[in-house]
C-alpha cells in the first residue's frame, strides 16, 4: 500500500468567505490560516502550497478578549538607532481594521518559502462589501 503524494498540478484552490463580526481575533486567525495552508484538506501535504482563498469582511467588527485593545502591543523597528515604533491594537484598529486580522494569520502561518504565496490568497476587508462575488464563496466555518 502506498502514500498519496498530492502533486502541484492537483491542486485545487477554493474561495471562502468569513464574517469577523462579533469573532475572537486568535480563534479566527487560526481557522483562516488553516484554510490557507491547506490543513483542512484530506490531501494535505506538506511541500505543496494547496491552500484556498479566504475573503473577509467586517474586520472592523473583530473581538479581542479582556482588555487587549489597549494592552496587545504591536513592535515595528527602522533598523536605525531609536528606531522602535509601538502600536497598540487599538490605534492599529481604529485606522486599518483589516491589519489586525492580518497580522494574527501571518503569525499562524508558518515561516517557510510558501506563506508568501498563502497570504496573497486573504483578502480582508473593513466593510461588508467585497469584490469577489463572481467566485461564489462559500462560508469557511461549514468545513471546520
Amino acid at each position: 500500500m502506498r502514500s498519496y503524494q498530492q502533486k502541484t498540478a492537483e491542486t485545487k484552490h477554493d474561495w471562502y468567505i468569513v464574517d469577523a463580526a462579533g469573532q475572537r481575533l486568535g480563534t479566527l486567525a487560526v481557522r483562516i490560516a488553516r484554510a490557507l495552508s491547506g490543513k483542512h484538506k484530506p490531501t494535505w501535504t506538506p511541500n505543496i502550497d494547496d491552500g484556498d482563498h479566504v475573503i473577509v469582511i467586517n474586520a472592523e467588527k473583530i473581538e479581542l478578549g479582556g482588555n487587549k485593545f489597549d494592552q496587545k502591543l504591536y513592535y515595528r523597528h527602522s533598523g536605525y538607532p531609536g528606531g522602535l515604533r509601538v502600536q497598540t491594537a487599538r490605534e492599529i484598529h481604529d485606522k486599518h481594521p483589516e491589519r489586525l486580522i492580518e497580522k494574527a494569520v501571518r503569525g499562524m502561518l508558518a515561516t517557510n518559502r510558501t506563506r508568501n504565496d498563502q497570504l496573497r490568497r486573504l483578502n480582508v476587508y473593513a466593510g461588508e462589501s467585497h469584490p469577489h462575488a463572481a467566485q461564489n464563496p462559500q462560508p469557511l466555518f461549514e468545513y471546520f
